[in-house]
């Protein structure tokens, strides 16, 4: 069978290393005219077109975007696909709205006709914005794991997801057991991970709501498959920091419950983390233990303000990722999200330039997450998921784009003012999976 090949040539950014702690020039790559080569789904070339164009096969002439920005596809370290149905749910803080909403909408999930549908519109949603992989949490049924991953397999996307566990502190219809979690979980493990794109990533919803018992189910589920991810929250608000407090008196802080359950380590992925202590910080970076820091979500609900400049501290550097959060955060999009991460790193007294704003959403998520070998970059040897984006996308947009003097005043605007209508395509293991000039019908 011959190989299928598929190229693109326009303006392209991509990083090889983490700009808050290498030289900028190090990290980051800017070719004004380049040209993506993929075969069989992984990028085979990248880099300046005229050096590579003798390398497209006879007759295959790239797709070109020009005055457009190719990257790699945006990763979403932390969001609820089953919470889709309640963004802009009006807030209150998040102990009071997960009972008013969300724990109201995740019951719909024992329902697998509604759980396909709520799944087909997510993984939509996310091409239509540019997000290729995604780190989510599922609802306490198996069925809902179920559907997730047979709609991104469909669109053959990289998806990581989980199966809540959940035993006490939520309604009796949410509830499972240390043993059903446990038995559950294995199976959906076993079921999906590795198949195709697929990622399990093993998801207590957070120590409030899940016994020491299960804590204890997840960290041996944890130690017989550490191929898995881990995914959690932590030290999203205070007064879950002091629940959790009363919950587990023997522990030394929050942070402390997951390390004694050996639910820490690369490949956990720990959502929030706003108000993480100095020595907790030290933790996640001892053990590579990253952060998905969530801007939107922290902003609606009142939660905090994450300090970026903390967290990739050079003498101990944690993994940090961007994450909606839907749906306590506001929008799909990781643009979006990135502009709210700079007025968060603002209101720190931190500036976040472009250049490290779309390292967390690239680069960044997929080391956040241990994938950076796959995904999350446009060099040779990584999955061909990458986005197109139009700074000409609106009339104001492209007025203010006509202006820059650089590629980082250009990827500064585009943060700051993009949304779904810059997502000009997407494309998922070299194959276009979103066109946002092509309407469909149905």
């Amino acid at each position: 069978m011959s190989a299928s090949v598929t190229a693109v040539r326009g303006p392209m950014v991509w990083f090889r290393g983490d700009p808050f702690l290498t030289a900028r020039e190090d990290a980051f790559v800017h070719e004004s005219d380049g040209l993506l080569i993929c075969t069989d789904g992984v990028i085979t070339a990248a880099g300046d077109y005229t050096a590579l164009r003798d390398r497209l096969p006879d007759g295959l002439e790239p797709v070109h975007y020009p005055d457009h920005v190719i990257t790699a596809g945006f990763i979403d370290t932390h969001i609820h696909y089953v919470q889709t149905g309640i963004i802009a749910a009006f807030g209150s803080q998040l102990i009071d709205w997960l009972n008013h909403y969300t724990f109201v909408e995740e019951q719909r999930f024992s329902d697998p006709d509604y759980a396909r549908t709520v799944a087909s519109s997510f993984c939509d949603e996310l091409l239509r914005n540019g997000t290729t992989t995604a780190l989510t949490f599922c609802a306490v049924y198996p069925e809902s794991v179920d559907a997730l991953f047979t709609e991104a397999s469909r669109r053959n996307m990289r998806m990581a997801a989980g199966k809540v566990l959940m035993d006490r502190n939520a309604p009796d219809a949410l509830l499972d057991t240390p043993r059903s979690g446990y038995d559950d979980s294995k199976a959906l493990l076993e079921r999906w991970h590795g198949k195709g794109r697929n990622l399990y990533a093993i998801t207590p919803r957070f120590a409030p709501t899940s016994t020491p018992a299960q804590l204890e189910a997840a960290g041996a589920l944890r130690r017989e498959h550490p191929e898995a991810l881990m995914h959690t929250h932590v030290s999203e608000n205070t007064g879950e920091i002091s629940w959790v407090r009363s919950l587990f008196p023997e522990r030394a802080g929050y942070l402390d419950v997951y390390d004694h359950y050996g639910l820490l380590g690369r490949g956990t992925v720990l959502a929030h983390g706003v108000h993480l202590t100095g020595r907790e910080r030290d933790r996640c970076s001892e053990t590579g233990t990253a952060i998905s820091h969530c801007p939107t979500s922290n902003l609606f609900l009142g939660s905090g303000l994450f300090h970026v400049h903390d967290a990739k501290d050079s003498k101990r550097p944690m993994h940090v990722g961007l994450g909606t959060d839907i749906g306590a955060g506001t929008s799909f999009s990781l643009l979006a999200t990135m502009n709210e991460a700079y007025k968060v790193a603002e209101l720190c007294n931190y500036p976040l330039d472009s250049v490290k704003a779309f390292y967390l959403a690239t680069l960044g998520s997929a080391q956040a997450m241990g994938i950076e070998d796959r995904v999350g970059s446009l060099e040779p040897g990584h999955e061909a998921d990458f986005v197109v984006l139009d700074p000409r996308a609106t009339p104001l947009l492209a007025r203010r784009t006509s202006r820059v003097s650089d590629i980082e005043e250009l990827l500064f605007v585009l943060a700051v003012m993009g949304d779904d209508r810059t997502v000009r395509a997407t494309y998922v293991a070299g194959t276009l999976a979103h066109d946002r000039d092509v309407v469909t019908a149905g």
